[in-house]
């Protein structure tokens, strides 16, 4: 399936480093946990660096928790652009940041594609080298309010369905920003949105 419009527009990467969390909205102790959330762009259209994509995930990206993020069946873990103008209306400290990659822990931003089309189980190859497998949405956590500020973020993302996906890496190499993506249907048999609202519904 040919997508032309579909593009990567960041590769964004990340160390493990300490996130300060509540354990609840109204809670006054604070404490420490590790985390790789905070992701900086590494690869943008106007400096498009090409970056090596592992089975383990991206060259110099780091994940705290195997269990929520990283690991072979979620090494990448990919986010629309076209979902940031939510989170700018939603969070207002969002449209004050000068660049919004790598906003919700995401390592590849994209454009043209979204949830509702992508299916689990679909493939997608970027550039001429690398593809992904899509393995599952993400579910937010506690630490996702942390890094977005707000105790409401994961709800919120929940309500709206702007999860992104999870991706297994199936050819490895190097991919860059304004390289194209290219959509290899799988069996088709549930969309990445709809197998989300049947997780947070467990």
């Amino acid at each position: 399936m040919n997508t032309p419009t579909s593009k990567l527009l960041a590769i964004c990467t990340g160390s493990v480093s300490s996130l300060m969390i509540r354990s609840h909205e109204h809670a006054k102790e604070i404490r420490s946990v590790m985390s790789g959330i905070r992701k900086s762009p590494v690869s943008q259209l106007d400096s498009p660096l090409e970056i090596q994509c592992t089975p383990m995930g991206l060259e110099g990206d780091e994940q705290a928790d195997l269990s929520v993020h990283g690991g072979l069946d979620k090494a990448v873990y990919c986010y629309p652009f076209e979902h940031y103008q939510f989170w700018k209306t939603a969070l207002p400290w969002v449209k004050e940041q000068p660049s919004l990659y790598g906003l919700v822990g995401e390592n590849l931003c994209t454009s043209g594609l979204n949830e509702t089309e992508l299916y689990v189980g679909d493939q997608l190859r970027i550039g001429q080298a690398v593809l992904l497998r899509i393995t599952k949405p993400r579910e937010p956590c506690y630490k996702f309010n942390a890094r977005m500020r707000s105790a409401q973020a994961a709800k919120l993302m929940a309500q709206e369905g702007l999860c992104g996906w999870y991706a297994r890496v199936l050819q490895a190499g190097k991919i860059k920003a304004g390289d194209m993506i290219t959509i290899v249907p799988g069996p088709r048999d549930i969309t990445v949105a709809a197998e989300y609202q049947r997780l947070i519904k467990r």
